[in-house]
């Protein structure tokens, strides 16, 4: 082969080689002499579960806002790239791919939903770039890899203590039905937890049924809950497919109790005909409340209702920790080197955020009491704290 086959050859492959070099060595070499410090965030800003994911990017946005207010992060000001995953199956890791190589960020924050937490983890764990999410629950997530972290509490706490004792103590439920999005890891978790320290208490599972996303009508099985006489009926789902169930169960006549989990938590739970009505005495588990001690909290209370006309709810709240143990960890790492980088998060430690104080543990989640919210004349009224 000639000497100019061979240079043609490299020139060739000089752009997928330095791509994959981008990819693998971008928090040490591309990141080192940039004027900002790119942080890469994915989030469902449309779709299904729309509500969630921007009350989590504005969180961010603010909290990323504040952080270069006050001058930034080792001099440099954080610049945030976000992608909308539509809340489609798949989009997440295209996002993430495409943010990681072509972006050059230096960590991911995301997802609120644990299935789409969960696509983007191998990616983030492959490329040796931190990924935090705010509010996946579920306990793979953090099991994908060891630059994965997450800032809230996992499932098993959420399922097994916080609404088991809630069901048993709470609601005086002995026996309980439950419906279950069999499409999503989050709700399939969370009622997997959730039977656990609920039988393990002395209560009993009468009948569990189940649905998927696309399902719009549940009369089949809630005709099948209704037969089993239950005192309450948990639904570890999202809010568009609770609302749903709901109006149904009351036009059918069931009258009990309903609870759920974080899934539960956005405005549009309660809008709509009727929905505020038949979600009347129901409760749900989260991680904050708008009404939080605290001179953090209030602040983040005021800046949020101030830029968006509204209060904060826990998907913002969480939002906004992730920036602050993020930037946290870059300081006490001195920079922005990956390895560095993901140990420092790994090491973090009583870090003030707007959801309380957050140490990382060494499965890299947070630990931290969840929140018991009631559904009372058409508002989400604080009831409760659930310590670990």
């Amino acid at each position: 082969m000639t000497r100019r086959c061979f240079q043609s050859i490299a020139l060739a492959l000089t752009p997928v080689l330095l791509l994959l070099n981008g990819c693998n060595n971008q928090n040490n070499s591309n990141n080192a002499d940039a004027t900002t410090i790119k942080i890469g965030e994915f989030a469902s800003l449309t779709g299904g579960e729309a509500a969630f994911g921007r009350s989590a990017h504005n969180g961010t946005a603010i909290a990323v806002d504040d952080i270069n207010a006050a001058g930034g992060v080792l001099g440099k000001k954080l610049e945030l790239i976000t992608e909308d995953n539509q809340s489609k199956d798949g989009e997440s890791a295209t996002a993430v791919k495409k943010m990681i190589s072509r972006d050059k960020v230096i960590a991911i924050l995301g997802e609120v939903a644990s299935g789409r937490s969960l696509e983007a983890a191998p990616i983030c764990q492959q490329f040796k770039v931190p990924q935090i999410s705010p509010s996946s629950t579920n306990p793979k997530v953090t099991q994908m890899g060891d630059y994965i972290f997450r800032v809230c509490w996992e499932d098993k706490f959420q399922g097994s203590t916080v609404l088991a004792k809630f069901g048993l103590d709470g609601l005086k439920a002995k026996r309980v039905a439950l419906l279950t999005d069999v499409g999503a890891p989050y709700s399939v978790g969370l009622a997997t937890y959730f039977k656990q320290g609920f039988t393990a208490g002395g209560g009993e599972i009468v009948v569990e049924q189940k649905y998927t996303k696309d399902d719009k009508d549940f009369k089949a099985q809630l005709t099948t809950v209704k037969a089993s006489n239950p005192d309450a009926i948990f639904i570890p789902g999202y809010y568009g497919q609770v609302t749903l169930i709901a109006l149904q169960a009351r036009e059918l006549g069931i009258k009990v109790p309903i609870f759920g989990g974080d899934g539960w938590e956005a405005p549009e739970l309660i809008q709509g005909t009727g929905a505020a009505e038949a979600l009347e005495g129901c409760y749900f588990s989260t991680h904050f409340t708008p009404d939080q001690e605290g001179s953090m909290a209030k602040q983040y209370v005021a800046k949020y209702e101030k830029k968006h006309g509204v209060r904060p709810d826990a998907m913002g709240a969480l939002g906004y920790d992730t920036v602050l143990v993020l930037v946290d960890a870059i300081k006490r790492a001195g920079g922005t080197d990956s390895a560095k980088l993901r140990d420092a998060l790994a090491q973090t430690k009583d870090v003030e955020g707007v959801t309380g104080k957050i140490t990382i543990d060494s499965e890299r989640n947070a630990r931290k009491p969840a929140v018991i919210i009631g559904i009372k004349g058409g508002k989400f009224v604080y009831h409760s704290t659930i310590n670990p």
